[in-house]
């Protein structure tokens, strides 16, 4: 006998609704056209489908996310970094109290040792008389900000093994849900024999037709919602023959009118809530300019300086979007300017690594450089402000400024003493400035993001 079972997968959406209305038209046809086919369909997501740059994401914590999900029938999810480090612990630890669907991740734990009761290390689905699919999931292991933020996160590896041994005694086919990343999917295939089928996310990679490794075909759709992934496999007298990969280019879809209302209606709710909660009055405009020092952006500067207790504080101009106004802001206008999940860091660094880095965020390379990515949703990287620092400039025959004296609290800087500099971990995780990724000391404040921090400021 044989038979055809589909799955469809998503993969880092970050809150990018506005594919929404085309993949939930999309994936409700499919499902009653399988239906009427008497054919199985499963809906997986894998992770990071929530973020907190959408006014709806941050005004819900992420539960109307979950509710979107739970609207389209989803079979099971994984989380990603911004489901596990972007909430705080009641948070994630409630964001999926209503889910209709498993949450399957094996390497969460709480901080005794034991698991979450919302997170399974695998789950088994029956989708046919003699057919079971079985499910594990594993999200990228952030170690410092899930222990910072109470919880343990253990290396996914070894979770792994242990979660496809115990599965594949239970199913007929083994799918990993996998917040890892394209180069961890591939180690997966290739060291875990009894892997079917690997549901990638995490570095955003597209298989448009899937890639075999090892046996396992690996699968993957892209970002924000871009694409949808689908997996054919082909049951021939109980067991998995074959299998195959594609993709669907969401914006060829006809879009649902009514989940575009419905959109509608959760964001007017959505700014609505942040809007009533006031934070200051201001007195005066704080201008901003992302290539030259700014009052908002030295606000910003200074308020990390105070929040870490550090020596310093140091933040790019470009992760403000927009000035604010004189008169009253709230949490609409601080999230709107300073949208992106950055958690404030504090770092330990030597002087002279400290004037390389100035040097190099003065640049005009470094200022104008435009990327996404590591927390940054803005466009640009900006200026570098600093709180604490002053720098000395001199106009060259090259016709541009060069630095020639740096000063740290009214002193000059002095390369062999360590200073304590507070910034934000965009720069301690990414690879902008390798004196502070590779720093030995990093403390990380969680679960603030820079606009609580800012918000913090303006309300002294």
């Amino acid at each position: 006998m044989k038979q055809t079972i589909y799955i469809y997968h998503t993969n880092d959406v970050h809150s990018h609704f506005e594919h929404w209305p085309q993949i939930a038209r999309f994936l409700s046809e499919r499902r009653r056209e399988h239906r009427a086919r008497n054919e199985a369909m499963l809906l997986f997501d894998v992770g990071d489908f929530l973020d907190r740059v959408h006014p709806i994401t941050e005004a819900t914590r992420g539960k109307a996310n979950v509710e979107l999900l739970n609207e389209l029938g989803y079979d099971a999810v994984t989380i990603g970094n911004n489901e596990g480090i972007t909430l705080d612990y009641h948070e994630l630890d409630t964001l999926y109290e209503r889910a209709q669907f498993p949450v399957v991740v094996a390497n969460l734990f709480r901080r005794d040792g034991s698991r979450p009761s919302w997170a399974l290390p695998y789950a088994v689905v029956q989708v046919a008389e003699t057919f079971r699919v079985g499910l594990v999931g594993v999200t990228a292991p952030f170690r410092h900000f899930y222990e910072s933020l109470g919880w343990t996160i253990a290396p996914p590896f070894e979770m792994l093994q242990t979660a496809v041994a115990e599965v594949k005694q239970q199913a007929d086919c083994v799918v990993v849900l996998s917040h890892l990343g394209v180069n961890e999917d591939e180690k997966i295939a290739a060291t875990i024999p009894d892997v079917d089928i690997i549901l990638g996310s995490h570095t955003h990679h597209v298989f448009p037709e899937g890639k075999q490794v090892n046996g396992a075909l690996l699968c993957a759709a892209g970002k924000y919602g871009q694409y949808i992934g689908v997996v054919k496999l082909e049951v021939e007298d109980g067991r998995l023959a074959r299998t195959s990969a594609a993709i669907v280019d969401v914006a060829t879809l006809p879009r649902s009118e009514e989940v575009e209302r419905h959109l509608h209606r959760l964001e007017q709710e959505s700014l609505a809530r942040l809007e009533a909660e006031r934070i200051a009055e201001l007195k005066d405009d704080l201008p901003l300019n992302w290539f030259a020092p700014s009052p908002l952006a030295h606000v910003l500067a200074s308020a990390l300086r105070e929040w870490c207790q550090a020596d310093i504080g140091m933040v790019n101009a470009g992760v403000l979007l927009e000035p604010l106004a004189k008169g009253t802001v709230t949490k609409k206008d601080v999230h709107r300017i300073c949208p992106h999940p950055l958690n404030p860091c504090k770092v330990k660094l030597r002087g002279a690594e400290l004037k390389e880095i100035v040097l190099e965020a003065n640049t005009e390379r470094m200022k104008h450089l435009r990327f996404k990515g590591f927390g940054f949703r803005g466009e640009v990287m900006g200026e570098m402000v600093y709180a604490g620092v002053d720098i000395e400039t001199e106009l060259e025959e090259d016709g541009a400024w060069h630095i020639r004296r740096i000063t740290i609290n009214g002193e000059p800087l002095d390369p062999e003493r360590l200073y304590e500099v507070a910034t934000t971990d965009m720069f301690a995780i990414g690879h902008f400035y390798p004196q502070i990724q590779r720093a030995a000391e990093k403390t990380y404040y969680m679960p603030e993001f820079l606009r609580d921090v800012l918000a913090w400021k303006l309300a002294q």
